[in-house]
């Protein structure tokens, strides 16, 4: 084999992203959010596998969706030959689960997830193969209450996460009964206007008369606002639903418009559906969508069980808070150490130690290819790291048993070098950062 070839370099799969360091602090700083948030609702997490039976989706989402004809990722297990798929959503697993588990029985349920899904779209931009989606499931509850606190719960995590500009655009898409009259007179209304129809109307005309609603095209607008409208066929109860939800985000102050095309893509919704909207993306403008799906627990084999939900995409919302020009770029650590000679290596790490037993984090120089580094090099990493304060040890420190201790942030007319006895240096530290910010209680001196 010959020395000099040069080992083929393997990429990740097109569509599927890393997520690297520099982006983790707001991924955290968002999943730490949405889990304050899902709790302070009384939502309790459930985390169910990435690969599922394929027939759960064929029977959850509808075999002829395009997600369950074109985007899944599906395989035989090559093993005992399963038919299994990757996730392309979360909540037909989650149901399933709940059926599995019989968690209902107690009472209803309010349950969130997070996690990857996987489609096999064309990628884009906000699209991606694997992407992630937080969502949330109240399964046994009846009312437009559910619904409405499912909304609100979505408004105060933008309000948490400092989002501006996303809109709730509002709808109900009654029963199947209820839809299935409307569909019947929008088709015959489309056949109608058959010389105004583009040629991706025609297609559509028979298998999917409702997606013609969603139109760009300018010369056929007029005549699709003028469409029946699905609100005007629904009954006493599905409308008195609708109106509940209504009043209470009314009295909440949460602003809506009724957007009355919106639908959602799966077969199992019914009555309230809704999407949170942005202007801000381009034309993916969507963040989270959401609705009620009763009839979804019947599918699966079990007893009619009420049920609402919603999912957020995370990749998306994320882009819309780096849009709002959210800033994440905390310290990495709270103290770097510093240290020259054997004797100050084997004390910093017992320094160093310490300080995390105070609940600080630290980070202890190590030796690169390139050598332990000199004390200015080791300084220039000392300041990048972020960090307040630099813990320094050299041999003259070992000798007489301290630590320089060196601000690295100083405010106005303080900060400077002290020399601080090795075993005081964690309290010290502390010291320094909780009265720095004018705190005196040490449990809250950390991520100040």
């Amino acid at each position: 084999m010959s020395e000099n070839k040069k080992t083929e370099k393997i990429v990740g799969v097109k569509g599927m992203n890393d997520i690297l360091p520099a982006d983790a602090p707001l991924w955290e700083l968002f999943e730490n959010t949405v889990q304050s948030v899902l709790k302070s609702y009384g939502f309790q997490q459930i985390r169910t596998p990435i690969v599922e039976p394929t027939a759960l989706f064929a029977r959850g989402l509808g075999a002829v969706t395009d997600i369950v004809e074109k985007e899944m990722y599906s395989f035989v297990d090559s093993m005992n030959g399963d038919q299994l798929t990757l996730r392309p959503e979360s909540t037909a697993g989650v149901v399933r689960a709940a059926l599995e588990h019989n968690l209902t029985y107690d009472g209803p349920k309010r349950l969130w997830y997070a996690g990857p899904m996987f489609r096999h779209e064309r990628p884009q931009r906000g699209r991606y193969r694997q992407f992630h989606q937080v969502g949330a499931e109240a399964l046994g509850f009846a009312g437009p209450d559910i619904d409405a606190e499912l909304i609100m719960l979505c408004q105060r995590l933008w309000d948490d996460l400092g989002l501006q500009g996303i809109r709730l655009e509002l709808n109900s898409i009654g029963n199947a009964e209820e839809r299935n009259r409307h569909r019947a007179d929008l088709v015959a209304y489309f056949e109608q206007h058959k010389d105004i129809l583009d040629a991706d109307a025609q297609r559509r005309l028979h298998s999917n008369p409702l997606r013609i609603l969603d139109t760009k095209n300018p010369a056929m607008q007029d005549m699709v606002n003028a469409a029946p409208k699905l609100l005007d066929y629904l009954g006493e109860e599905s409308r008195t639903h609708f109106e509940g939800v209504q009043k209470i985000l009314r009295h909440n102050n949460i602003p809506f418009t009724i957007n009355t095309r919106l639908v959602r893509g799966m077969d199992y919704y019914n009555r309230t559906v809704f999407e949170w909207v942005t202007d801000q993306l381009g034309s993916q403008g969507t963040v989270c969508g959401g609705g009620r799906y009763d009839p979804l627990i019947e599918m699966f084999g079990g007893k009619p069980t009420p049920a609402c939900g919603f999912a957020i995409g995370v990749e998306r919302l994320l882009e819309l808070l780096k849009a709002n020009g959210e800033q994440y770029a905390p310290n990495q650590c709270d103290v770097y150490v510093v240290h020259q000679g054997e004797a100050a290596q084997l004390q910093a790490f017992v320094v160093a130690e310490r300080l995390r037993d105070a609940g600080l984090d630290v980070i202890l120089h190590c030796a690169t290819a390139a050598g332990a580094g000199s004390f200015k090099s080791q300084m220039k990493r000392a300041d990048a790291s972020g960090a307040g304060y630099a813990v320094i040890i050299g041999e003259d420190e070992v000798a007489a048993g301290v630590a320089s201790v060196k601000t690295l942030r100083a405010q106005e007319g303080e900060g400077g070098q002290q020399s601080v006895p090795l075993e005081s240096v964690a309290d010290y530290v502390v010291g320094q950062i909780t009265c720095g910010d004018g705190c005196d209680d040490p449990s809250h001196h950390h991520h100040h």
